[in-house]
């Protein structure tokens, strides 16, 4: 029985690290933005691709866009794990019953939850840099 489980294990796995890699082995025709890029409409058209140097271009708006997407999701997630720190610190410090290293633990919670949120922030604000730096 322990054999069987294995194998069916196994085979899940394998099945698991087969299938995402076919798929993702299909070719991909062109990026499609999922962000707007109007500052750099004129990069970043949908029928700005003429000429090899707005092809370049055009490269450089889908790594713009995939840096937008990278950030998005960091910063979705940060905002999560710093909500819940600031719960469970708050939930720390009600629950201390006047002990002074339970109240110094909740409050570390939250500065620690409040360096988060800048983090998260400047996340945020790292595709702004980006285009400052290259000069888009």
């Amino acid at each position: 029985m322990k054999k069987i489980l294995l194998a069916l294990a196994l085979l899940s796995f394998l099945a698991g690290m087969v299938v995402p890699a076919v798929a993702l082995a299909q070719p991909i025709e062109s990026c499609t933005l999922k962000h707007d890029l109007t500052k750099i409409d004129d990069l970043c058209g949908q029928d700005a691709i003429v000429s090899e140097t707005v092809t370049k271009a055009w490269g450089l708006c889908c790594a713009l866009d995939g840096v937008y997407t990278a950030t998005d999701w960091i910063f979705v997630i940060l905002m999560v794990v710093v909500s819940l720190l600031i719960i469970w610190g708050a939930f720390t410090i009600v629950t201390a019953g006047g002990a002074p290293e339970k109240v110094t633990t909740g409050r570390n919670y939250i500065i620690y939850a409040l360096i988060g949120l800048a983090i998260a922030i400047l996340a945020k604000a790292l595709p702004s840099i980006v285009k400052g730096l290259i000069g888009a």
